[in-house]
């Protein structure tokens, strides 16, 4: 299948191909995320977080349109509580979002992965976050070695993500 092969609903692309097309324009992220959600493919424009146990811009965020947006959460790589659950990934299906990248936890793995959303995560933690609104939006972070910008194109699918630099 080439990069930019068709599926019936949307542009599949694959970021093996793609890195074979455009080698270090584009940076991996080594770090081995776990693809959680509905859709296994995904990409879009990159929005960003950086937040710690705290998910209230996550859910803020992902309650905005997201135009077909990847959101990439830089949760510090903790697993200690959760920074997205079932209600907040209903929530970016409804906005339109592509897909959520999270550098920590979820929970309701089940209830996520029958959605039609890309998901990465680290691993899930049934406890629940912080609400307090703490960290920031639309910043550069940093996961790995790679520096994610605001902006930036993303595409994800069972073997990593790519990042345009």
């Amino acid at each position: 299948m080439t990069a930019a092969a068709e599926s019936p609903s949307s542009s599949v692309v694959n970021t093996a191909d793609l890195y074979d097309e455009r080698g270090e324009d584009l940076a991996s992220v080594s770090l081995q995320f776990q693809s959680l959600g509905g859709h296994t493919h995904f990409s879009g424009p990159a929005r960003t977080i950086r937040c710690f146990q705290d998910n209230a811009l996550v859910k803020a965020t992902l309650a905005t349109p997201g135009n077909g947006a990847v959101l990439i959460v830089d949760g510090a790589g903790s697993l200690g509580t959760a920074l997205m659950g079932d209600m907040i990934a209903e929530s970016a299906v409804a906005n339109g979002w592509a897909g959520v990248v999270i550098y920590g936890a979820i929970r309701d793995r089940e209830a996520i992965a029958r959605l039609e959303l890309g998901v990465k995560a680290l691993g899930s933690n049934p406890r629940k976050s912080a609400k307090t609104g703490a960290g920031e939006v639309d910043v550069d972070v940093q996961i790995a070695d790679v520096t994610i910008r605001p902006g930036a194109m993303v595409w994800c699918d069972t073997d990593g993500i790519l990042v345009e630099r």
